[in-house]
């Protein structure tokens, strides 16, 4: 697969919106229905359009892929991940919540050293602790002050899981095709949460149903712009754009629930976009160097 920087961006960019609109639906369902439930039936439609798309070759190939093994280990960190961050999201206010989730990107960049073996120039550094800086700004974190306790904890545990979850996302990605890891990983995830069903089922009323089912079908979308990402362009360099999603959060939040930003998050969101136009120029730069 051809190196395309920009096309990664774009692509992973894309993914994050998709994945923001995702969590305002789950959000939605989840007030009244079981995460396991909400995520089980989002499995097995993503799992659906996978088979739909790629038939028998793509189940014959999933069922003897050589990352099938990565891709369970990413799949239980995957579900850790949720798992800690809707555990946590019990205690913890927005700000807090988001913040120390969006320590993934650091993990990121700082393992993609070690383990994928990417040099990490300090323009990537520069991006992902402006991005951060950034969050902290819009949650205004600075005014409310953060306690070590349990559920921050477990939002920092989240951060973790979802950074080396990336890693491994990077490194298979670079072995299978974009259509064999999504059905391999939905078909984990499918089966992980199918396992709790008998002892948390709740009735669905058909616009339930449907809300899961359109979830299914964006984050199939979004996981296949993000792997598709993955395969263009170093994680380390993709980190910081992760932090778009709070941009997507904030103003989902007032379409939907009517929450009006302050001050401090425009602030925050000019650093967020700050960081990835710097990454993008530092890219553009280095690519004439090598050109010329």
């Amino acid at each position: 697969m051809q190196s395309l920087p920009l096309v990664g961006i774009l692509l992973t960019t894309l993914s994050f919106f998709l994945f923001s609109l995702q969590d305002a639906s789950v959000k939605w369902l989840v007030a009244t229905l079981p995460v396991c439930q909400v995520l089980f039936i989002r499995s097995v439609t993503i799992v659906a359009i996978c088979a739909a798309i790629g038939r028998g070759p793509a189940l014959r190939r999933a069922s003897g892929s050589p990352v099938l093994w990565p891709m369970l280990w990413r799949t239980l960190l995957l579900l850790a991940a949720w798992l800690s961050y809707y555990t946590a999201a019990r205690d913890l206010g927005l700000a807090q919540l988001t913040t120390l989730y969006y320590a993934a990107p650091i993990v990121v960049t700082v393992l993609a050293m070690p383990v994928l073996g990417e040099a990490v120039p300090p323009s990537r550094w520069i991006a992902v602790l402006t991005g951060f800086v950034g969050v902290l700004v819009a949650c205004d974190v600075f005014g409310q002050g953060l306690a070590v306790s349990w559920p921050v904890y477990l939002a920092l545990q989240a951060a973790v899981f979802w950074g080396i979850a990336t890693i491994l996302l990077r490194k298979t990605a670079l072995e299978e095709g974009t259509l064999v890891q999504m059905l391999i990983s939905s078909a984990l995830l499918m089966v992980f949460t199918g396992l709790a069903l008998p002892f948390l089922w709740q009735p669905l009323s058909l616009s339930e149903l449907a809300l899961i089912v359109g979830t299914g079908v964006l984050a199939g979308v979004g996981q296949y712009a993000l792997f598709e990402g993955m395969r263009r362009a170093e994680v380390s360099l993709l980190a910081p754009f992760e932090y778009s999603s709070l941009i997507w959060g904030f103003l989902l939040g007032f379409l939907i629930w009517h929450e009006v930003p302050s001050a401090n998050v425009f602030v925050g969101a000019g650093l967020i976009i700050g960081a990835g136009v710097l990454v993008i120029g530092a890219e553009r730069s280095a690519r004439r160097a090598v050109q010329s």
